[in-house]
């Protein structure tokens, strides 16, 4: 499980992240949903421990930045960046002994083939497009079998088929237990997916909504988002 308490995010006098509250349970989908420049990457990156923030963020009940942590945590962010002199087998090698992964070759041979990777094993980083960096970065991410899984902006740059494999991909992670939080700003791309909507605005968590509870009292996710993201409103925060 994946839990976020006060978190507040400052740089200097600039409020990115204010006092955020939420949480992401074993087998769950949530999106983090909000127009740009609402704080959802700052979030992010706060989350996956690459910022200094105030609060207390914690992953399978360990502290977001522990040992304990990062070993149950798997993170594909908004820009890949692999290393420009390895291969995409070597990427994945590297991920494998760092994680000390076992039968990491049959997992990477199943992801590579899943992300249509298998024919580019011994290029090197510098020479995947755009998109071939987003699905090593997949790749990469899910084979330690992590049990929270963030997901910055995951599907920009990927073809309809990546798009497609990554959506069953979530769902068969979900069906397996995970907590997974997905960010972005394209509400209609994981309508499909979700089971917790947390909507930004302005660096604060406006509202929370499950699945169930839309359904159930016949709100209109979108209608919500729009008045929150465009009104200014705030539609009730709960958990």
């Amino acid at each position: 499980m994946l839990e976020v308490s006060n978190l507040t995010k400052k740089y200097r006098k600039t409020v990115a992240n204010d006092d955020l509250n939420f949480q992401v349970n074993a087998g769950e989908i949530a999106v983090l949903i909000g127009p740009n420049g609402a704080g959802k990457s700052t979030a992010i990156k706060c989350i996956a421990g690459l910022l200094r923030f105030n609060g207390i963020i914690s992953v399978c009940g360990h502290p977001n930045k522990s040992v304990e942590a990062k070993r149950s945590f798997g993170y594909i962010p908004e820009m890949p960046a692999p290393i420009e002199t390895l291969t995409v087998m070597e990427h994945l090698e590297f991920i494998a002994r760092a994680y000390r992964v076992e039968n990491w070759q049959e997992k990477a041979d199943a992801l590579l083939v899943r992300m249509e990777l298998d024919d580019k094993r011994k290029k090197l980083g510098k020479e995947l497009s755009k998109g071939m960096q987003q699905k090593l970065s997949i790749c990469c991410a899910l084979l330690p079998e992590p049990q929270v899984i963030l997901l910055d902006e995951p599907l920009i740059g990927l073809d309809p088929h990546a798009i497609k494999e990554l959506k069953m991909m979530l769902q068969e992670l979900k069906s397996s237990g995970c907590a997974i939080l997905v960010s972005t700003h394209m509400l209609d791309s994981v309508d499909e997916l979700w089971d917790r909507a947390l909507i930004m605005m302005n660096g604060k968590i406006a509202a929370i909504r499950t699945r169930v509870e839309i359904e159930s009292s016949g709100e209109d996710l979108e209608q919500l988002f729009f008045s929150i993201t465009e009104g200014g409103q705030t539609g009730g925060e709960q958990s």
